[in-house]
């Protein structure tokens, strides 16, 4: 199969829909990674997208939408406060799980009574989506377990040859995945952290919970249950208050003739003073953008990538230290 790259207009939208309506698959930009999507409604094509990845069939998918899309055709009653968050984020990087009306194919949510749903505010997505008018089941466009995607390049490496057709809106700024979001309950639960915080959620509706996942336990949300995020080369994770013993590793395999990176941010790299650095940036922000491209990055270069944590722990950094450590274990 070849596999095309073209830029967003209307003849590689139109190329798109055919597919996408064939039972085909295409990778798109959002603002976070790039996704893997297929029609929603059609069991055979997503089924499909499993097979490409190399994906577990225990790891629920996203639904995407446009930002005009009727969703309660496909989830059943939104709650007030999932209203007020709707209005608060959306379009952006938050997922939201609502009880499903079993509407989409039942391989999307992987058995569960639940449905993940997102609208992106990536403007190419949101063309892609409005143009499709139809809920599409995507997954973050790389092979399972490999680092996720941030530029049509990064598909391209992982999935040339698989699929038909990508889309390229260029490099996501907004670098790991939206947050997902238990709108099931009382009162919302973060079942992955990621760009829209516990925090900013809590401000605008009071209260917001944290889910816990532990082994056995069954998967509510991508992400949480298997390694994710993982370049081709060994990596190693120490926290900022280990930053002396990681320099001294990373000079102990220097000498032994080693390619080793350190990644850090901006702060940590001018305090460990050595010469390979994958430097993820300065403020929260940066760093969550800068991840999944520095991690490509390494692998290219390195034998060895010792990532230590930024001493900044709450916020966006919540989310940056999830991909870290299923990144690095």
């Amino acid at each position: 199969m070849t596999t095309e790259v073209l830029q967003i207009n209307c003849n590689s939208l139109q190329k798109a829909k055919e597919i996408i309506l064939n039972g085909g698959a295409v990778a798109f930009p959002t603002e976070t990674v790039y996704g893997l999507g297929a029609n929603a409604f059609d069991d055979d094509a997503v089924e499909n997208i499993f097979r490409i990845k190399g994906r577990p069939n225990d790891n629920p998918l996203i639904v995407h939408v446009h930002k005009d899309y009727d969703i309660s055709t496909l989830v059943d009653e939104v709650p007030d406060y999932a209203k007020l968050l709707q209005k608060a984020f959306l379009p952006g990087p938050l997922t939201m799980v609502y009880n499903s009306k079993n509407r989409v194919s039942s391989a999307v949510s992987c058995g569960l009574d639940t449905l993940a749903v997102r609208i992106p505010s990536h403007e190419g997505a949101q063309e892609f989506l409005k143009y499709l008018n139809l809920p599409v089941a995507a997954p973050s466009a790389n092979i399972s377990k490999h680092v996720s995607p941030t530029s049509a390049e990064h598909v391209y490496a992982d999935l040339n040859g698989k699929l038909q057709l990508i889309l390229d809106g260029g490099q996501s700024q907004g670098g790991i995945e939206s947050t997902v979001l238990d709108c099931t309950g009382k009162v919302p639960v973060v079942l992955r952290a990621g760009l829209i915080t516990r925090e900013m959620i809590a401000q605008v509706v009071g209260e917001c919970g944290e889910y816990v996942y532990k082994d056995g336990m069954r998967a509510l949300s991508p992400g949480m249950k298997y390694k994710h995020y993982s370049p081709n080369c060994s990596t190693m994770l120490f926290k900022y208050e280990e930053l002396d013993e990681a320099v001294k590793i990373y000079n102990n395999t220097t000498d032994e003739g080693k390619k080793v990176f350190l990644l850090c941010d901006n702060q940590t790299a001018q305090i460990a003073g050595v010469k390979n650095v994958l430097n993820l940036g300065n403020d929260e922000n940066e760093i969550a953008s800068n991840l999944y491209s520095k991690l490509r990055e390494g692998e290219e270069v390195a034998e060895l990538i010792i990532a230590v944590a930024p001493e900044k722990q709450d916020g966006v950094m919540v989310g940056v230290m999830n991909r870290l450590e299923k990144a690095c274990r």
